[in-house]
C-alpha cells in the first residue's frame, strides 16, 4: 500500500493548484484544438497526472496524454504504454523516427506524478533530443531510445490536431487517458527542464510552482503554447470553458464529453482519496476511480488509497444500481486483509444492507442499526469514523439521517491503518455506486464542505474531515 505524501505543509512558495480535470475512458473524454504552423523540432509538455485505471483497462489500449495524430502511420504522441511505461513516439509514412520508452513503470493510483517531456531534435547529442523528468528527476534508464536528428514531429504542424487525453481518430478506439490532469503546459519552440514547473519543498517532496515563478525563469509559450488550469466549467472553446488557455495566448481547447462534475478539487496540492486500481479484485472502476461496479462476479472488493490511524473522517457513497445494496458492504478495512474476504471473517468494519441495515464488526453476527427498509437506488450512505475519542466509533447515515446510533469499534480492528472499502459479499444482486470522498462524480444539490474542503451532499458531523492530504497534514 502506498500512502500519498503530496500536499500539506512545507511549501517554499505556497503555490496551490485549485482544480484538476477528471477524464473517464468510457465517456470518450478529451480536449483539442488545431495547431497553427510552428516549430516542429522543439517544444515542452509539462503536466501533473493522477492515474485512474491503469493502461490496458478498461480496453487493451495505451493511455494518451497528448497527441498529434493523423492515422496509425502518421503520428506523434506522449503517453503511457500498455505496460505502464512512459513513451514518446513518432512515425511518418509508416517509418518510426522517434521511440523513447522508460524502463520504469508508473502504477501508483494514489499519487500525483509530475511529468515533463522536453523535446529539441536539433541537439547533436541524441540523448539530449528528448528528455523525460518525473517528479523533478530526469529519467535516464530506457528500454528504447532512438530519435532522428532534426526530426520534424507533427506537433506544431498546421495539418494536425492537438488532442489532450486521447488520440484524434474519427473511428475506433482513441486510447483514452483515464484519471486526472492538472496544470497542463504546452510550450512551443522551447525545451524547458523541470525547474520551470516545480521545486522541492522543505520535506524533500517535488511540488508545483506558479506559472513563470520556477527557478528556471519566465516562460515563453510561443505560437501554439497554452496553459490549462481547469478553473472553469463551460463546454465551449473560450475563457469560460474547461479548456480555457491562461497562458496569455487565448488558444482555448474544445472539451469533448466532459461535464462540470469533471472539474474537481483533487489536485497535487490537496490529494483526495479514491478507490485503488491496484488494491482491487474484480471491481470495475470508472470516473477517476470513484465509481464502482461489481457485476463481473461475486466476492469482489476494492479499498481506498488513503489510510488513517487517528482523526475523525467522513465520506459518502451513492448507490446508483437499480438493485440497491442488498449484497454490498461499505466501511473500513485493515490493509492486510484480502479484499475478497467475506464481511464477517476479516479484520474490518462493514455495513450490510438487505431488508434491514446492520454492521459487521469483526464478528459473524450483525448488529442491527435500522429495522426499516434497506438502501435503495440513489440513496446516499454517509460514513463517519471517529478514531480520536476514547471510545472509537463508526456511524452510518442514510440521506443525512443517522441509522440507529454510533457503534463502538471492536478493539481487534484497531492499532493499524484503516482504509475505506467496498465489498460484494457474494449475494445475488450486484452493487453499483459512487464514492464521494469530497470529489464527487455526481451532481451535488446542497454543497457542504468539511469546514474548508470537499463537496458533500450532506454536511459532515461537526469535527469530521474529508479524506484528503490537507486534512491529514
Amino acid at each position: 500500500m502506498v500512502f500519498p505524501v503530496v500536499g500539506g505543509d512545507g511549501k517554499p512558495t505556497g503555490y496551490e493548484i485549485d482544480n484538476s480535470l477528471r477524464f473517464n475512458t468510457a465517456d470518450d473524454a478529451f480536449m483539442q484544438r488545431t495547431f497553427t504552423a510552428g516549430t516542429r523540432t522543439k517544444f515542452t509538455i509539462s503536466c501533473w497526472i493522477k492515474r485512474g485505471n491503469l493502461s490496458g483497462k478498461p480496453n487493451d489500449d495505451p493511455h494518451r496524454i497528448i497527441d498529434a495524430f493523423k492515422d496509425a502511420n502518421n503520428v506523434s504522441n506522449f503517453f503511457f504504454e500498455t505496460d505502464d511505461t512512459l513513451r514518446f513516439f513518432h512515425k511518418s509514412a509508416g517509418t518510426t523516427y522517434a521511440n523513447v520508452v522508460t524502463n520504469r513503470v508508473f502504477r501508483d493510483p494514489s499519487a500525483w506524478y509530475h511529468l515533463v517531456c522536453a523535446v529539441d531534435t536539433t541537439q547533436s547529442t541524441e540523448s539530449n533530443r528528448i528528455k523525460f523528468y518525473v517528479n523533478g528527476v530526469q529519467e535516464t534508464s530506457f528500454s528504447t531510445y532512438s530519435v532522428l536528428e532534426n526530426l520534424a514531429t507533427f506537433f506544431n504542424d498546421n495539418t494536425r490536431i492537438c488532442t489532450v487525453g486521447a488520440k484524434d481518430s474519427s473511428s475506433g478506439e482513441k486510447d483514452h487517458f483515464d484519471g486526472y490532469m492538472a496544470d497542463f503546459y504546452y510550450v512551443d519552440n522551447q525545451q524547458y527542464d523541470q525547474t520551470y514547473f516545480g521545486e522541492t519543498d522543505d520535506n524533500g517532496v517535488w511540488i508545483p510552482v506558479e506559472k513563470g515563478k520556477g527557478a528556471g525563469g519566465n516562460l515563453t509559450f510561443g505560437t501554439n503554447g497554452f496553459f490549462l488550469e481547469f478553473q472553469q466549467t463551460g463546454t465551449s472553446a473560450n475563457s469560460s470553458g474547461m479548456g480555457a488557455d491562461t497562458s496569455g495566448n487565448d488558444l482555448h481547447l474544445t472539451p469533448n464529453n466532459l461535464a462540470s462534475t469533471d472539474v474537481t478539487e483533487d489536485t497535487p496540492t490537496n490529494n483526495f482519496c479514491t478507490l485503488s486500481s491496484v488494491d482491487n479484485d474484480g471491481v470495475v472502476l470508472s470516473e477517476g476511480n470513484c465509481n464502482f461496479d461489481t457485476s463481473s462476479g461475486n466476492n469482489e472488493g476494492v479499498r481506498g488509497t488513503i489510510g488513517v490511524q487517528n482523526g475523525k473522517w467522513y465520506y459518502e457513497c451513492k448507490i446508483t444500481g437499480s438493485a440497491g445494496m442488498s449484497a454490498g458492504n461499505i466501511g473500513y478495512s485493515r490493509p492486510e486483509v484480502p479484499v475478497t474476504s467475506g464481511p464477517a471473517s476479516v479484520l474490518g468494519l462493514f455495513a450490510n444492507g438487505s431488508s434491514t441495515f446492520g454492521l459487521y464488526n469483526n464478528s459473524s453476527g450483525k448488529t442491527s442499526l435500522d429495522a426499516s427498509a434497506g438502501i435503495g437506488q440513489n440513496d446516499i450512505i454517509g460514513v463517519a469514523l471517529d478514531l480520536d475519542s476514547s471510545t472509537k466509533t463508526i456511524a452510518y447515515y442514510r440521506n443525512g439521517s443517522i441509522m440507529g446510533s454510533a457503534q463502538t469499534i471492536n478493539a481487534s480492528i484497531l492499532g493499524d491503518f484503516l482504509l475505506p472499502v467496498m465489498l460484494d459479499d457474494g449475494g445475488v444482486n450486484d452493487v453499483v455506486g459512487s464514492f464521494n470522498f469530497g470529489n464527487p462524480t455526481f451532481s451535488i444539490s446542497s454543497g457542504n464542505t468539511d469546514g474548508k474542503y470537499g463537496n458533500f451532499e450532506y454536511a459532515p458531523p461537526s469535527g469530521y474531515y474529508a479524506l484528503c492530504t490537507k486534512r491529514l497534514a
